[in-house]
């Protein structure tokens, strides 16, 4: 089964970093976050990648190309133009980068793709985001489901304390949201049946997100596998900073590899 990643976006939230690379590439302890979520499938025998590029997709290309060559002990024979590899600990990757274009929009880019995918499903998420989601228990509850589409749900940290007042308007307590306290979103990590590309037509223009995900949720197509572990977005540099804090730490609770 394919994975698909989105890698296209521009990221401005995170301009501080997007705007020499795109956003998938930003780094948490020296490895792109898309390295991160790669690995996670991987840790399940998932090892065929589709990336869906758009902006700065080059730098996903040349990261890529390079790989081999940079996770491997290698001699080179400068006089006869040759390399040996020594050994090499690269993973059984397949990597296709796919341009979608800078301006595509999510739907657009998933469309892109169905040549590649042909009749069979495949997987499908964000580059922006980890998760120690279980693969193998959302696969099987995709299929359990017999629905066209399923959606990791998540229930996110509070982005913000919360402040409790008297009635005289002094503050009593300061409490940080817990987990959950948002409810449940969209966290990515998608099972699609092939038949979710006939879903997406405006083309280019397609909000993954809205036209087709809205259509498929009013016909009940939608299994929803809901995770209760660890998931983060990087949308900010706040995020990317806990991110690398949690990595340099040993708390990276999505490395399942």
């Amino acid at each position: 089964m394919k994975v698909l990643i989105l890698a296209g976006g521009y990221g401005t939230r995170i301009s501080e970093e997007t705007g020499i690379r795109p956003k998938p590439m930003v780094e948490i302890g020296e490895k792109p976050i898309l390295w991160h979520i790669m690995k996670h499938y991987s840790s399940y025998g998932y090892n065929d990648f589709v990336i869906l590029c758009g902006y700065k997709g080059q730098y996903i290309k040349e990261y890529f190309s390079n790989y081999f060559v940079m996770q491997s002990s290698v001699t080179f024979d400068l006089a006869n133009n040759s390399m040996k590899v020594i050994n090499s600990g690269v993973e059984p990757w397949k990597v296709t980068c796919l341009d979608t274009g800078d301006g595509t929009l999510t739907g657009g880019r998933i469309k892109r793709a169905q040549d590649i995918v042909g009749d069979e499903p495949f997987m499908l998420t964000y580059g922006d985001g980890v998760s120690n989601v279980d693969i193998k228990q959302l696969i099987e509850s995709h299929k359990a489901s017999g629905r066209k589409f399923t959606m990791t749900a998540v229930q996110p940290a509070g982005r913000y304390g919360a402040l409790e007042f008297n009635e005289n308007d002094e503050l009593t307590a300061f409490k940080e949201k817990p987990q959950g306290e948002v409810g449940w979103i969209n966290g990515g990590f998608f099972v699609c049946q092939p038949e979710v590309f006939d879903y997406i037509k405006e083309g280019d223009k397609s909000i993954f997100e809205r036209g087709p995900l809205e259509v498929l949720a009013s016909t009940n197509e939608i299994n929803c596998f809901k995770h209760k572990g660890f998931w983060k977005c990087m949308d900010t540099l706040a995020d990317k900073n806990a991110l690398t804090h949690l990595w340099e730490n040993g708390e990276a609770k999505w490395k399942t590899w």
